[in-house]
C-alpha cells in the first residue's frame, strides 16, 4: 500500500482506507484508519474484520456495539503471536460518524503475466489481469476463462455449490484476478480470492495489448498455394489468408467456430479439411481436454445453400451456449455454399446478432461487380472463383484444402488428394483438377480409386444425413487405418452400385429424348413416377446418374442436357459444351422464371449446368415448358 502520511482529504474531511478483501497483514500501515465490521464479541472486546484475511481486536467494553456493525479503527500496534501476526487495534476519532472520506487499498501484488504462470510455483499468490472470454457455472465453482496478451488460463470462484459468482461480471470484460496458482487435472489453474473489473485506463491498454498480440499471432505464417502457376489461386490467395486469418483469431480468441457445408463428396471434403486444420490447433490452446467439441461444430447441409432452417437451429444453440456456458458467439464458416442469392435471408438472419461469417465457395454468385458480390454486404470474407474471373470448375474442396493449410501448414500433407477427390465428386475439369489428380495418384489413388471414394462418401452421407459422421467419414478419406480404408470402401460402394443399378433399371426406360433444331439432345425423366422413392440415390443423384449414362453413349464433347422432375421440382445436369458453347446458365433462366411466372413461387440456382428449381405444384406444366423453350432459344457461339 502507498504510505498513508495523509491524515485529511482536501476537503478537510479524515481519511479512513478500506481494505481490499484480498488484502493481508502486510498491506496494514500502524497509525492509519480502516473501515471493519464486527465479526466477533467477547467480555474483552470486539475482533473486527478488515478484510477476508485480516483481523485485529479492539479492546473495549463497549455495550452498543454488535456484530455486523460497521466501525472505523486506528491500526496501534501489529506484533507477533505464536508465529502469526496480531493486530491491535483502538477506535479512531470518526468512530462516531460518516463525515469522512474513504480511499480503497488494493493488495501490492506485483501483476503477473499468463504466459509466465508455471506449475513450478504451485501455492504462489498472483495477480493477473486480462479479458474473460468465457463464464461457466459447474456444479461447484464458477469458472472464468481468461486471456491476455500472452495466453489463456482458468480461475475459480468458489462459494455454495452451484452458486454464480460475480454475477455482475461478463464475457469480454477486463479484470484482475488476485488468488493462489494450483494444479486442476494436470492444468494450471488459478483459485480466486478477489475479481474486479480494472479501471478505464487500465482496461484500454490491456485491451490493446490484447487486440495487437492475437492479431498478430493469428495472421498465418505460410500463404502459399499448392498450384503456384494456377492464376486463379493466386488471385484468391490474399482473401484465403484473410480467412485463415479470421479463424485463426476465433480460435485465440476463445470463440467457437460453427462450420457449415454441402453433404456431398466436395462438401465434405472441404469441411474435413478445416475441421483438421483447427482441431489440433484448438488441442494445443485450451486447457479444456474437450475443447474441440466444445469450440468446433461441423454440420452438413441438404441443401447446397445456408438455408433458413439450418440458421435458425445454428442461432438457437449459439445463444443457448452463450446462456448456459458462458460462450461468445461463434464464427460461422460456409463451405460449398454462402455465395448465393438463396443465401442472404439466412446470412441477414446471422447478422442480426453480430454473427461474423466467412465464406468459401464455388457456386455461381449473380452478378459481380468490382470482385463483390450480393452476400458481401452480409460476409465479412467472401472466396470465391467467380469473384477474380473462374468460375465452378475449381471446387470449394479443394479451394478449402488451401485455406486449411494456410491455417495449420502442419495438416498440409494428410489432406493433399482431397481436392481431387472433391473434383471427381463434383465432376470438375479445368487445369488446376488435372494437377490435383497428379497429386492424388502420388498419395497411391487413381482416377478410379477417387471416385470410389467420392461415391462413398456421397452414399454415407445420404443415412448420415444431418450427423457430421466424423469418424466413418475420417476412414473413407483415408484419414486413419489404411486397411481399414479399403474394407469399408470394398462394403460401401458394393451397396451403393446395387441400389443404383436397381433405381437406373426403373429411370431409363422412361427417358424422353427430342434433339432440338440447335443440337442439343434433351432428356426428361419423371422421377416421381418412374424412380423409387425414400431411398439412395434421391432425385437429385439419380438425375445425374442418369445423365452420366446416357453421356458415356455419346461422349462428353456433344450437348446433352437432362432434367428430371417431380410435381414441384426439377433437376438439371447438362454437359460442359452448353455452357461453353451456348453460354447457358441455369440461374439466369430460374431468373427468367421467377419474373414471368411470379404465381410459380419459382426459386432455386446451383452451378451453370447443375442444379435445382423449386415451384408450386399447380405451375408445373408451365414452368417446365418455359424452361424447354428457354433452352431451344439457344444457339452456339
Amino acid at each position: 500500500m502507498n504510505n498513508n502520511k495523509n491524515t485529511y482529504s482536501k476537503g478537510k474531511k479524515p481519511i479512513v482506507y478500506v481494505l481490499n478483501p484480498s488484502c493481508r497483514i502486510e498491506d496494514l500501515e500502524i497509525g492509519s484508519d480502516y473501515e471493519g465490521v464486527i465479526t466477533r464479541v467477547e467480555k474483552y472486546g470486539f475482533f473486527v474484520s478488515l478484510s477476508k484475511s485480516v483481523y485485529g481486536l479492539l479492546r473495549t467494553r463497549n455495550p452498543k456495539e454488535k456484530v455486523g456493525n460497521h466501525v472505523v479503527v486506528k491500526i496501534a500496534e501489529i506484533k507477533p503471536h505464536k508465529g502469526k501476526m496480531d493486530v491491535d487495534l483502538t477506535y479512531s476519532k470518526t468512530k462516531y460518524g460518516n463525515d469522512y472520506d474513504t480511499i480503497k487499498v488494493k493488495r501490492n501484488v506485483k501483476r503477473t503475466r499468463i504466459g509466465d504462470l508455471s506449475a513450478d510455483n504451485m501455492g504462489r499468490n498472483v495477480a493477473i489481469q486480462g479479458e474473460i472470454i468465457q463464464i461457466q457455472q459447474t456444479s461447484g465453482p464458477t469458472i472464468f476463462t481468461l486471456r491476455d496478451e500472452t495466453g489463456l488460463t482458468w480461475a475459480a470462484a468458489f462459494n455454495e455449490p452451484g452458486v454464480r459468482m460475480y454475477p455482475e461480471l461478463e464475457v469480454d470484460d477486463l479484470v484482475e484476478i488476485l488468488g493462489e496458482i494450483s494444479l486442476h487435472g494436470g492444468k494450471i489453474q488459478i483459485e480466486s480470492e478477489l475479481i474486479e473489473k480494472l479501471d478505464e485506463e487500465d482496461e484500454e491498454k490491456l485491451k490493446e495489448a490484447i487486440d495487437k498480440a492475437v492479431d498478430e499471432k493469428a495472421q498465418p505464417d505460410d500463404t502459399s498455394v499448392t498450384i503456384e502457376e494456377s492464376e486463379i489461386l493466386q488471385k484468391l490467395r490474399p482473401k484465403l489468408a484473410l480467412a485463415a486469418k479470421t479463424i485463426r483469431k476465433a480460435i485465440f480468441d476463445g470463440r467457437s467456430i460453427l462450420v457449415r457445408h454441402h453433404y456431398d463428396a466436395d462438401g465434405i471434403c472441404a469441411g474435413v479439411a478445416v475441421e483438421q486444420a483447427v482441431l489440433p490447433l484448438l488441442r494445443e490452446e485450451s486447457n479444456d481436454a474437450d475443447a474441440e467439441w466444445h469450440f468446433f461444430k461441423r454440420s452438413p447441409s441438404k441443401a447446397p445453400f445456408y438455408e433458413l432452417e439450418d440458421v435458425v437451429k445454428d442461432l438457437s444453440f449459439a445463444l443457448e451456449d452463450m446462456e448456459r456456458h458462458g460462450q461468445k458467439l461463434p464464427l460461422l464458416v460456409l463451405l460449398d455454399n454462402g455465395s448465393t442469392e438463396e443465401d442472404v435471408a439466412a446470412l441477414r438472419h446471422s447478422r442480426v446478432y453480430g454473427i461474423e461469417a466467412v465464406v468459401v465457395d464455388h457456386h455461381y454468385p449473380g452478378e459481380v461487380e468490382d470482385g463483390k458480390s450480393i452476400v458481401d454486404n452480409y460476409v465479412d470474407v467472401h472466396v470465391n472463383p467467380y469473384l477474380v474471373g473462374g468460375d465452378s470448375q475449381l471446387t470449394a474442396g479443394a479451394l478449402a484444402v488451401e485455406l486449411a493449410g494456410m491455417i495449420n501448414p502442419d495438416i498440409r500433407d494428410t489432406i493433399r488428394h482431397f481436392p481431387a477427390i472433391a473434383a471427381v465428386g463434383d465432376h470438375a475439369e479445368c487445369p488446376e483438377v488435372d494437377r490435383y489428380l497428379e497429386i492424388a495418384a502420388e498419395e497411391g489413388y487413381s482416377r478410379e480409386d477417387l471416385e470410389t471414394v467420392a461415391t462413398c462418401i456421397d452414399f454415407e452421407s445420404y443415412f448420415l444425413r444431418f450427423m457430421n459422421g466424423r469418424g466413418v467419414i475420417n476412414t473413407i478419406l483415408g484419414l486413419d487405418d489404411k486397411k481399414r480404408q479399403e474394407e469399408l470402401l470394398d462394403v460401401l460402394i458394393t451397396e451403393s452400385d446395387k441400389r443404383v443399378e436397381t433405381q437406373l433399371k426403373a429411370a431409363l426406360p422412361n427417358v424422353e429424348t427430342e434433339y432440338f433444331d440447335n443440337g442439343i439432345q434433351f432428356n426428361s425423366l419423371d422421377v416421381e413416377k418412374f424412380a423409387h422413392k425414400f431411398t439412395y440415390p434421391a432425385p437429385g443423384k439419380t438425375t445425374g446418374y442418369v445423365h452420366d449414362k446416357l453421356v458415356q453413349e455419346k461422349g462428353e464433347d456433344k450437348p446433352i442436357m437432362t432434367l428430371a422432375n417431380g410435381p414441384d421440382f426439377a433437376v438439371l445436369r447438362a454437359t460442359e459444351v452448353i455452357k461453353n458453347e451456348y453460354n447457358f446458365n441455369l440461374n439466369d433462366i430460374i431468373t427468367k422464371i421467377v419474373e414471368e411466372i411470379p404465381s410459380a413461387g419459382a426459386d432455386g440456382g446451383g452451378h451453370e449446368v447443375a442444379g435445382s428449381l423449386k415451384f408450386v405444384e399447380g405451375r408445373q406444366e408451365e414452368v417446365l415448358n418455359f424452361f424447354i423453350n428457354e433452352v431451344k432459344k439457344l444457339s452456339r457461339d
